[in-house]
């Protein structure tokens, strides 16, 4: 059986692509709701004031997290976002998120709640100021 102990070593750049990719993935929530880039989000016409906080929590956040700025408080804000909006976009549709849609929504929570404890990883402005 191989040994996966040498995987250990590449741990910080692990959790820098699922702080980048998530950030990217995130971010394009955010566009698609102010700038309705790549496609439009919602019904259209202006944002109510909730979803405007949304929206620019994704682009804001999702950019600090992107770069590694702030990674732990900025997670936790946007942990707080998803739960958020699950529960009241969500939830209310049906118990189960393949049919009430959440899962996105659950799965962004839980990572953004994961980069919280774990911090930001390689490549971020966070650990430069450590150098």
């Amino acid at each position: 059986m191989p040994s996966f102990e040498r995987l250990s070593a590449y741990q910080p750049y692990a959790l820098a692509a699922l702080r980048i990719i998530t950030a990217l993935l995130f971010i394009e929530h955010g566009t698609m709701k102010l700038f309705a880039f790549p496609i439009p989000q919602g019904a259209g016409g202006p944002l109510s004031a909730m979803a405007l906080t949304a929206a620019l929590l994704e682009v804001i956040g999702g950019l600090a997290i992107l770069v590694g700025f702030l990674t732990r408080p900025v997670a936790f804000i946007l942990s707080g976002e998803m739960a958020v909006a699950y529960f009241m976009a969500h939830f209310p549709h049906g118990f189960f998120p393949a049919v009430n849609g959440g899962g996105e929504a659950i799965l962004y929570c839980f990572v953004f709640l994961f980069l919280v404890f774990a911090g930001a990883g390689a490549f971020s402005v966070d650990n430069r100021a450590k150098a």
